[in-house]
């Protein structure tokens, strides 16, 4: 069965999905198999396109306008694209030519993962540039420390002391994770015997 999703940005009518819904018809998609959503694409909850793939089943093939009617990123639409094919559905977008049941739509959903694989490998490249440049600023990045700096020396005070970390953090009722992760980000290493 063919299933069509569609979606305008705007809930006022000032836009509609006639353009998409002409496409779909002429692609063969029944009207009774239509699901809209009157939303931006950067909103979470669209219960048009839920309800489209809580509708869909193995051997259905989802069929769409344009890409960006699917979804707001590459990564979004990744995701999308990539549960369909688990469950057994085909996925089209006519405006792009992609049909994951065909040699050239295979490629061009493998050619999409790469980017997207490289679009967060680029934001990752950028983050850390930033942090590092924050470095060398004499900025700290990442969230601010939850063991304020007094309780911090008198945890060390006791640690240098001999006192175990278990009674460190039931003393200053400091969570486990968060004081080996403090004492790991500030260097602490245990006195040697």
């Amino acid at each position: 069965m063919l299933v069509g999703c569609m979606r305008v940005s705007s809930t006022d009518d000032s836009q509609t999905v006639d353009l998409q819904r002409d496409a779909l018809v002429a692609a063969g998609v029944d009207h009774r198999h239509f699901h809209t959503d009157k939303a931006s694409a950067a909103r979470d909850d669209r219960p048009g396109l839920k309800a489209c793939l809580d509708y869909l089943n193995e051997g259905d093939t989802l069929i769409v306008w344009k890409l960006d009617r699917l979804g707001r990123s590459l990564p979004q639409l990744l995701a999308i694209v990539t549960d369909l094919k688990t469950r057994g559905i085909a996925f089209r977008s006519l405006t792009e030519q992609m049909d994951t049941t065909t040699p050239h739509g295979e490629l061009l959903f493998s050619l999409f993962g790469a980017l997207a694989q490289y679009e967060r490998a680029l934001t990752r490249e950028r983050v850390m540039a930033g942090l590092a440049a924050a470095k060398r600023r004499g900025l700290q990045g990442g969230r601010p420390p939850m063991i304020d700096p007094e309780t911090l020396e008198r945890i060390t005070a006791a640690l240098d002391g001999g006192a175990s970390k278990v009674s460190v953090y039931r003393t200053f009722k400091v969570p486990r994770s968060m004081l080996i992760g403090t004492l790991a980000r500030i260097g602490w290493t245990a006195p040697s015997a």
